[in-house]
């Protein structure tokens, strides 16, 4: 045994996953919470020299903490080359200090996260100005995969022909991406945030909608509130049904229920956050960029 994946209980059928993909063997990390809250942490005693540690960082901030006990420990224990697997990676949007006193959290997670690690593997991060997953995780090795084709080839499937449609600005990557796999028809709406719950979308001009299956399509969903708007406007200029598909699942408390209260009917989603909705898995990707590291 010369690699190894590690993993907390909560995330063990997605490392088992990505182990058997990867043609490793995976290890669980025993984990205590004292009355204090104080967690205690257990390792298997002997670690190879390459250890890859699968956490996805939605929910972070214990997380975190996690990762840098788990870090620091898989070191003394033998590990001389570590790998984090984060299929969600958190703290990715603040890349900028927009008013005086902002921490830039991109910047503080990714040098926390590139103290610890040799390399780096995500899936869609959610980056905006910066131009790649490296310059915000200065690692050797920072790469960062997309669920896009995934959930294309799940569109192809069970809406041919269906009309892929982003719902802000910033979706445009991965909707041409997908749209591109499998010849979609594709548009982008312009989204206007006047807070986390209240948002504006205006559907693209000229995009005939009318009589179409649509596919709202983007890299993360949370309270559910652009999705649900945009399908309300969709269903409203003759859309035939709305159903959407997302790489990273965080949906908050009531926001599927939203959705489906705005006509959105199946929500597909890859996993790389658990959900009901899962509907692809990002494992195999996630082992072919393991291939590539332990290539060099």
């Amino acid at each position: 045994m010369n690699t190894l994946v590690l993993h907390f209980d909560d995330e063990t059928q997605e490392a088992e996953r990505l182990a058997r993909a990867a043609g490793v063997e995976c290890a669980v990390i025993e984990r205590h919470r004292f009355p204090d809250d104080e967690l205690h942490l257990r390792l298997p005693a002997n670690l190879p020299a390459r250890v890859i540690i699968y956490r996805s960082l939605h929910r972070p901030n214990e997380k975190l903490l996690e990762l840098l006990l788990v870090a620091r420990t898989a070191g003394r224990l033998g590990a001389q080359h570590l790998t984090l697997v984060a299929p969600y990676l958190a703290y990715m949007r603040q890349d900028a200090e927009f008013t005086p006193g902002e921490a830039i959290s991109q910047r503080v997670v990714g040098e926390f996260l590139a103290g610890l690690f040799d390399a780096v593997i995500t899936v869609d991060p959610h980056l905006h100005r910066v131009s790649s997953l490296a310059e915000a995780v200065p690692v050797a090795h920072a790469l960062a995969l997309s669920g896009a084709p995934l959930l294309a080839d799940l569109v192809a499937s069970h809406r041919p022909g269906a009309l892929l449609l982003g719902p802000d600005a910033e979706s445009a990557q991965w909707v041409e991406l997908a749209a591109a796999r499998h010849g979609f028809d594709f548009g982008v709406c312009r989204k206007t945030r006047h807070g986390d719950r209240d948002v504006a979308i205006v559907l693209p001009e000229g995009l005939a909608v009318a009589g179409r299956s649509v596919v709202l399509l983007d890299d993360v969903a949370s309270s559910g509130h652009t999705l649900a708007q945009a399908a309300r406007l969709l269903l409203a200029a003759g859309a035939a049904s709305v159903d959407a598909a997302v790489t990273h699942a965080l949906f908050a408390p009531g926001a599927l229920a939203l959705m489906k209260d705005a006509g959105v009917g199946e929500v597909w989603s890859t996993d790389c956050i658990i959900h009901p909705s899962n509907a692809v898995s990002v494992a195999p990707e996630l082992a072919a960029a393991l291939r590539t590291i332990t290539s060099h």
